[in-house]
């Protein structure tokens, strides 16, 4: 048995307002057609470089997963390069941005990507609406509107998922927690990046003559750099608090370090004692306490005893003078209290005296 090719290209024309998948076979010339290619391999992209004269470094750029956004012209063909979200909860970094390649061809239009992409998902399955595939140039800018809106929707959950991270932190640290935060937090710089080159394309877009916009499509592409403007301050304000957070844990475990390594010391101080006795007298030396018969050994377990207390009461000393503190804050803090409320009583006390005068 022949195992079956899973062709990734799929054929798209809009028929009603609807896109409906055709085979190719079926196409209708007249209408203009959307080429789906996404998670392609060595023969689909090399099909299309020859069926459709794409430059082979033009489709380099767009397989090339650090690719940033661009827009220019090739033999016969306006390019694009968008940069877009995905979510791949088996990944290392959960939250990346991959680029998107889009090829404008007299009345065709490809979108190539490298991965599967939830953006053109969503366009195949008819969720977005007043969409016109006659009109290449606002089609391009749905993506990107479509992708500015999956922008902010992953932050939001980036930043519910650093919330729920860190409510784990506060009860035990542990190395996978920190892995989690570093993922996210490398996710942000990713998103922060692939925004802001979205960003300059823009703006090259409503500038440039390679594609025309009509007044419609001016005023919806200043509505996306509106929307692409407020997912890069979210972006840059969610890698704030999440670099303040990891330095804030950071300093935790560096404190708390200081203090074990402390207690170490404390341990190790008390242990040298009863290891210099037994060190001296064990080198052909008379014994203490072996006159006392035994009485000897009620002795020494005394001294132990007492060596076992001043370990403790140095251990626990610093605890001591941090409960004394904060107790003296408490009572400061009462007696404040105190003395605003006598003023207040005073203060009401004259203002009636000064009615009565």
């Amino acid at each position: 048995m022949k195992k079956k090719e899973i062709i990734m290209i799929t054929y798209w024309q809009q028929i009603d307002g609807q896109f409906k998948k055709t085979k190719k076979s079926d196409l209708d010339k007249s209408l203009p057609t959307w080429i789906d290619a996404r998670t392609v391999t060595r023969d689909e992209t090399a099909l299309l470089q020859e069926e459709y004269n794409i430059e082979q470094d033009h489709i380099l750029d767009i397989l090339d997963p650090d690719e940033l956004s661009r827009m220019e012209e090739g033999e016969g063909y306006i390019l694009t390069i968008v940069r877009v979200p995905i979510y791949d909860p088996s990944a290392e970094t959960p939250y990346f941005a991959v680029p998107v390649g889009i090829i404008i061809q007299k009345n065709t239009i490809i979108t190539l990507c490298w991965t599967d992409c939830e953006v053109l998902k969503d366009f195949g399955a008819n969720r977005i609406k007043n969409v016109r595939l006659s009109d290449f140039p606002s089609f391009i800018v749905h993506i990107m509107n479509r992708a500015n809106l999956n922008f902010l929707r992953y932050l939001k959950e980036i930043n519910r998922r650093s919330t729920s991270i860190q409510n784990e932190m506060k009860l035990e640290i542990e190395n996978k927690e920190i892995i989690q935060m570093l993922g996210l937090e490398k996710s942000l710089v990713y998103f922060t990046t692939s925004l802001k080159s979205n960003r300059l394309l823009l703006q090259k877009m409503s500038k440039t003559r390679l594609i025309k916009f009509d007044e419609e499509d001016i005023d919806f592409v200043e509505g996306v750099e509106i929307d692409n403007r407020q997912a890069i301050e979210m972006a840059d304000t969610y890698s704030d608090i999440l670099f303040g957070v990891m330095n804030a844990y950071s300093s935790i475990i560096s404190n708390n370090l200081n203090v074990v390594m402390k207690k170490l010391a404390i341990i190790n101080l008390v242990m040298m004692v009863p290891t210099f006795i037994t060190s001296f007298f064990g080198m052909n030396y008379p014994l203490p306490f072996e006159s006392f018969g035994r009485f000897a050994v009620v002795i020494v377990s005394g001294i132990c005893f007492v060596s076992i207390f001043l370990a403790n009461w140095m251990l626990n000393i610093d605890k001591n003078n941090l409960n004394i503190r904060r107790l003296k804050i408490r009572t400061n803090k009462k007696q404040r209290k105190i003395v605003r409320k006598q003023t207040r009583e005073i203060k009401k006390q004259e203002k009636m005296l000064q009615k009565i005068k």
